[in-house]
């Protein structure tokens, strides 16, 4: 999970939860699966038939705002999203992500200079962002060794019923 490789799915400022997957659908199943085919829906009908696995968001500020809702990275997560890059995101959406093993990047710079269908590539242990279409590279704050190895594990939960502990204990 070290390095990312994917193409780039733009989002503009403030992407809801309810946008991520809209609360009609949560209510009537809780199989990621399902829901997954929802993701994104509410900015983009048709993202979930058009991802592909290890693509990488990229948004403006406040990705994630709104409700609390874990369904919302899980179905990115179910998508094979690799990563998320925004200029802020919500509090809970970023740890939320981070617990089910989603990599969520905060800089302000790449989403000004990223387009949609531009191939990144993310090195999370060295603090690099490539954006290869355009040849330009950025530093981000590397993850510490054990912030790696939980998303290498798929998550906080995994990681717990994978090792019967979490990485710091």
């Amino acid at each position: 999970m070290e390095e990312i490789n994917g193409n780039v799915w733009k989002f503009g400022d403030d992407i809801s939860t309810d946008l991520i997957i809209s609360g009609k659908y949560k209510f009537k199943t809780l199989d990621m699966s399902k829901l997954s085919k929802h993701a994104m829906e509410g900015a983009d009908p048709d993202f979930s038939e058009k991802v592909n696995e290890g693509d990488i968001i990229v948004a403006g500020e406040n990705f994630g705002c709104g409700s609390s809702r874990e369904q919302a990275p899980l179905v990115l997560k179910e998508l094979g999203i690799g990563a998320i890059i925004s200029k802020f995101f919500a509090r809970i959406f970023f740890r939320n992500a981070i617990n089910v093993g989603i990599p969520v990047i905060e800089q302000e710079e790449i989403p000004e200079i990223t387009d949609e269908g531009d191939e990144l590539k993310v090195d999370l242990k060295e603090g690099k962002v490539e954006n290869v279409t355009k040849g330009k590279t950025f530093d981000i704050d590397p993850l510490p060794d054990f912030m790696l190895q939980m998303l290498e594990d798929g998550g906080l939960v995994e990681q717990y019923k994978k090792k019967g502990k979490f990485q710091w204990e």
